[in-house]
């Protein structure tokens, strides 16, 4: 039995535009097996940290599913998407010049501790079997309830309207496009998500996180 089928925790730095099954797939080809696993989906226009199991390790998936992230990207300001993204065309625009660097960071505040969130309409949520993002793209109206999630931080890096950068270090079940749209909202100017980047989970760094070529090479040296 080769190491992977024993069990692994990879530590993935997935590229903008794959998705997070992609990156399953391209892991399950280099090493042959077929139970390979990732611990929580990043869309495909966020980069940053997957953790991918294989083999025995594919027990551990919800364990890490349900600890701490961490994420770093950008809103814009102004106008809004419909899948709260750059999935879909900015739309609703609005001005956003005579909203002050206090007022951003203050509306932050509004969003710490354990807040309730509606997922967006376009996410992978199965509603009768359907996952939502289907049902949506054949224009199907769905109503998400409401989850209860927590923000611990929430903290506005740089502003460069239209553009404000962030960190945030949230609960399993946040979805940093949601935020997007709820903090645009909160500032009465619309907002949607420019970029994501999945920092950490739990103790687990995108820091030591390895690129599909880096990991690509490494199988090459074993072999």
């Amino acid at each position: 039995m080769n190491i992977f089928e024993e069990g692994q925790v990879l530590l993935i730095n997935k590229p903008i535009e794959w998705t997070s099954f992609d990156v399953v797939r391209k892991i399950r080809n280099l090493i042959r097996i077929k139970k390979v696993g990732h611990a929580g989906t990043l869309d495909p226009l966020a980069t940053g940290l997957l953790i991918v199991c294989t083999g025995k390790y594919t027990k551990k998936i919800n364990e890490y599913m349900a600890q701490e992230k961490e994420y770093t990207g950008s809103f814009t300001l102004g106008a809004t998407t419909e899948t709260y993204d750059l999935e879909s065309k900015p739309e609703n625009f609005k001005p956003f010049d005579s909203i002050s660097d206090s007022a951003i960071k203050d509306a932050t505040k509004k969003f710490l501790g354990e807040i309730m969130q509606v997922p967006p309409a376009h996410s992978a949520i199965k509603v009768k079997g359907k996952r939502v993002y289907e049902l949506a793209r054949e224009g199907k109206e769905v109503k998400l309830e409401p989850r209860k999630i927590t923000i611990k931080e929430f903290e506005i890096t740089s502003i460069r309207l239209p553009v404000v950068e962030f960190r945030v270090v949230c609960s399993t079940g946040t979805y940093i496009r949601s935020l997007a749209n709820d903090f645009g909202e909160a500032l009465g100017c619309g907002a949607y998500l420019s970029s994501l980047c999945r920092t950490r989970i739990g103790e687990f760094s995108n820091d030591k996180a390895m690129t599909i070529g880096e990991f690509e090479e490494k199988i090459k040296s074993i072999k």
